[in-house]
């Protein structure tokens, strides 16, 4: 079955273009809900940005299975949390969360991404 996205392909800006592809679950493109964690890992070709991006509380095996997420320029994800491009020159290794109450990304300093 296709993924009816919570977003129209033509309501897309160009808030944050050239910046590659990144991974994001269906909690934010297919919800429509706000990113509440991402993380930058070592991007795994020259198309990859190494973003990572989650609405922050997805189970493991939603996570896990594959069906939930997928493949995206990383300004359709700004087109649904405008609020992630001020993250987006970290380095890789970089990790953010939502502050209490969703309030602003904090840096998360004991994260690691796994292999």
């Amino acid at each position: 079955m296709a993924k009816q996205y919570a977003l129209h392909a033509t309501a897309l800006r160009p808030y944050a273009p050239n910046r590659g592809g990144c991974l994001a679950t269906d909690a934010i493109t297919v919800d429509g809900r706000k990113v509440g964690f991402c993380y930058r890992e070592h991007p795994h070709n020259d198309l990859d940005s190494g973003w990572r991006f989650f609405a922050g509380d997805e189970t493991k095996e939603y996570i896990d299975d594959l069906s939930h997420s997928d493949v995206y320029d990383i300004n359709t994800i700004a087109n649904y949390d405008s609020e992630i491009i001020p993250l987006l020159d970290a380095p890789i290794g970089s990790a953010f969360e939502r502050g209490e109450g969703w309030g602003p990304f904090q840096p998360v300093l004991d994260f690691a991404p796994r292999d």
